[in-house]
């Protein structure tokens, strides 16, 4: 991949996603500018399970080594019901014999990871971007109202609630809730537990519509995470947690074991969300969104945190030895490729979402119908799924730093 000439570039936001563009960026030669609202670098969180497709992206930036030191366990994965009974098993050996492994990880170590490669200088935090003007020759970058930076193009990765998407759509709706809460927590894995094979799968509850998944992260630490309705305002942890154990006392004896061994400190609550609508654009003028500010989805498909990777890959590789003059025109090619896929992973997991919260005789009937699909078939599906259009081998070659 040939260098660029050094066009100045603005990251808004150091999530995952921007940091990986923001390295991505860097790596061609681009002057790169690294904007965080925060006070420091950080991700805040429990863990996260990448899939292949996601780790394919981190491969074409260089940056897939963490992720590839902690692959997704070759068991077999799938959905089971509250009890730990199989509905639908999926043999994820095979599916990543075709399509590479995906990997569970530690939020933190993974921004860590990332971040690793940015020099310092490079990044400024406790700088909130207010607005983004395009120009026809630059971007100016407005904080605290005044103008902090100019660029020939920036790159939004402010996350789910996207001030900048509000300002580059004013008439867009926004994210709304879709009436479900998402708890998440990590912890040491007790020795005394018997997992029953439940590791990779999601216990879903035909009575409630609630579900509950499990997944190692390295050789002694586990990711749970449940998905239950959202009835009037969003909890506190230790709220949240009893009505979590009160609402799951009667499943599989590890699900409330796990629910309760975790620290306070460790639960992490969220009220799911999605953008109410696609947003007609993924770059205006030279002004690209990625991640959550550009397709903010509901979890159902475990694909936020890929998409992203998939964003910043794509747009590197669209402004790669892009001088100023062709930051429009490249953007618009970025645009193409990833507002249609994108857009249906957002819309897939929307499906999936109201599929796994049935109750009642559409529950009973979906239970019904996943045990009655061959696990070759499952399997197929899965590896589906996990399509990319990015190279296993890395693609962006570093030039320093």
């Amino acid at each position: 991949m040939k260098r660029g000439r050094g066009m100045r570039v603005v990251v808004a936001g150091a999530g995952l996603g921007g940091v990986g563009a923001a390295v991505g960026l860097h790596r061609q030669g681009h002057e790169v500018t690294l904007f965080e609202r925060g006070a420091e670098l950080r991700e805040k969180g429990t863990a996260i399970v990448l899939l292949p497709n996601g780790v394919r992206a981190l491969d074409s930036l260089g940056l897939a080594g963490y992720a590839r030191d902690h692959p997704l366990p070759p068991v077999s994965g799938g959905m089971r019901d509250r009890n730990g009974r199989p509905l639908l098993v999926t043999d994820v050996a095979k599916a990543q014999s075709e399509m590479g492994a995906g990997a569970s990880v530690s939020r933190a170590e993974l921004h860590r990871a990332l971040r690793d490669p940015l020099p310092p200088e490079l990044v400024r935090t406790g700088t909130a971007i207010d607005r983004l003007d395009s120009g026809d020759d630059e971007v100016s970058v407005v904080s605290g109202g005044r103008v902090v930076a100019r660029a020939d193009a920036a790159i939004v990765a402010d996350g789910i609630g996207s001030v900048l998407r509000g300002h580059l759509f004013p008439g867009h709706p926004g994210v709304r809730r879709v009436g479900r809460l998402d708890l998440r927590g990590m912890l040491p894995a007790p020795a005394n537990l018997d997992y029953g094979g439940l590791l990779t799968s999601n216990l879903l509850d035909r009575r409630t519509g609630a579900m509950f998944g499990l997944y190692p992260v390295g050789e002694d630490l586990l990711y749970w995470f449940t998905d239950q309705a959202l009835r009037g305002p969003v909890p506190g942890a230790e709220q949240a947690r009893r009505g979590v154990l009160s609402l799951m006392s009667d499943w599989h004896p590890v699900v409330p074991a796990l629910i309760e061994a975790t620290a306070l400190d460790d639960i992490y609550i969220d009220p799911i969300a999605r953008l109410a609508e696609p947003l007609p654009a993924y770059a205006v003028g030279r002004i690209a969104l990625i991640g959550d500010a550009a397709h903010a989805m509901t979890p159902d498909l475990g694909q936020g945190a890929s998409q992203a990777f998939m964003d910043a890959a794509s747009v590197t590789r669209h402004l790669a030895g892009a001088g100023p003059a062709d930051v429009v025109r490249r953007l618009r090619g970025y645009d193409a490729e990833r507002r249609p896929r994108a857009n249906r992973v957002m819309e897939a997991a929307s499906r999936q979402g109201w599929l796994t919260s049935r109750t009642g005789a559409g529950a009973w009937l979906r239970d019904a119908m996943l045990r009655a699909i061959p696990t070759r078939v499952a399997t197929r599906a899965l590896a589906s799924m996990w399509k990319a259009d990015y190279p296993a081998k890395s693609s962006v070659k570093s030039t320093g730093g």
